[in-house]
């Protein structure tokens, strides 16, 4: 993964993609102590970042690749984002997606003209079942980070965030970014080399895998694949791509709870006008919650996607 695969994304992405803007509120800059921004890619298509990735690839295969379809696995960001894609290229897509995937997320995918397959996240494979039907149907998978192009399309948003903080004045900043299988971390962390913006990733309690790989050196897995509120960035383990790109270009991982998510869900409704799911909202977490553990004046924050169903978001709102 290098800078020339980010920029050669970007190029692809120009025509469809959308620019997200950057927020910030006093009220944020007052609980945080210092100035914080809200890259807000819950305002992209498919309401996440994963519409990049899935352009990248889809718009970075041959003809022939594409022909029979494409196939992915989500628990519905990814999902999404693959849907659509798809769709703008007149082909067939299927996802592979959790019995326990919010409802909304589901609904959307197949809105957007996506088979849904379903499996269940504790008994099942679902690279196996994902080999399977790629195998059958002659499709072509699209995984969630652990390939290139993906990687290559979520990294056009450090490309944003470099060109906005520097339109803010902001040289120096800790990045906080919503971290499952690291493709978006990796991606953003590439556009940052050689500059004073770093890259930090944010998790949940008891699936921070990514944080205890980064302290350890090593791939960490986590012990259970389910249970956390924040379903959007559950995941085994660091990508095998991912993760050699992390360790060389992150600052340590920052870890949240399952409240402060879902705090920092009410507070972006409240003070930015946006809402967020709670994976989304980890680093907006982490900046409220955990601003000991980060550095500068000024923090930028990814707030990567907001497909929360109706009865997780008004939990949230009930802790204003």
């Amino acid at each position: 993964m290098n800078i020339e695969m980010i920029n050669a994304a970007a190029a692809r992405l120009a025509p469809v993609v959308r620019r997200t803007p950057m927020l910030s509120s006093p009220f944020l800059d007052e609980m945080a102590g210092r100035r914080v921004l809200v890259k807000a890619e819950s305002l992209q298509h498919t309401g996440s970042f994963k519409f990049r990735g899935g352009w990248s690839a889809l718009s970075g295969m041959s003809e022939a690749q594409r022909a029979n379809g494409v196939i992915a696995y989500s628990s519905g960001n990814h999902a999404q984002g693959v849907a659509l894609a798809a769709a703008k290229f007149g082909v067939p897509a299927v996802i592979v997606m959790p019995e326990d995937s919010p409802k909304l997320k589901v609904a959307n995918t197949q809105a957007l003209g996506a088979e849904v397959v379903t499996y269940d996240r504790l008994r099942d494979s679902r690279e196996e079942i994902g080999a399977q039907l790629a195998a059958e149907r002659g499709l072509t998978l699209v995984k969630p980070y652990d390939e290139p192009l993906v990687i290559a399309g979520q990294g056009t948003i450090g490309l944003e965030i470099l060109e906005q903080a520097t339109a803010e004045g902001i040289e120096t900043a800790d990045v906080l970014i919503p971290c499952g299988g690291g493709g978006l971390t990796s991606g953003i962390s590439v556009t940052f080399e050689g500059t004073d913006l770093r890259a930090r990733t944010c998790e949940p309690e008891e699936f921070d895998d990514v944080a205890r790989s980064l302290a350890s050196g090593e791939r960490e897995v986590n012990a259970t694949q389910g249970g956390s509120i924040c379903d959007a960035i559950v995941t085994n383990s660091p990508g095998e791509i991912t993760f050699p790109i992390m360790l060389k270009n992150c600052g340590p991982g920052l870890v949240v709870n399952d409240e402060e998510a879902m705090r920092a869900v009410a507070i972006a409704y409240q003070r930015l006008k946006i809402v967020l799911e709670p994976g989304g909202a980890v680093a907006l977490a982490a900046a409220l919650f955990h601003a000991d553990k980060v550095e500068g004046d000024a923090v930028i924050v990814v707030a990567t996607g907001g497909n929360v169903d109706t009865d997780v978001f008004t939990q949230c709102l009930e802790l204003l």
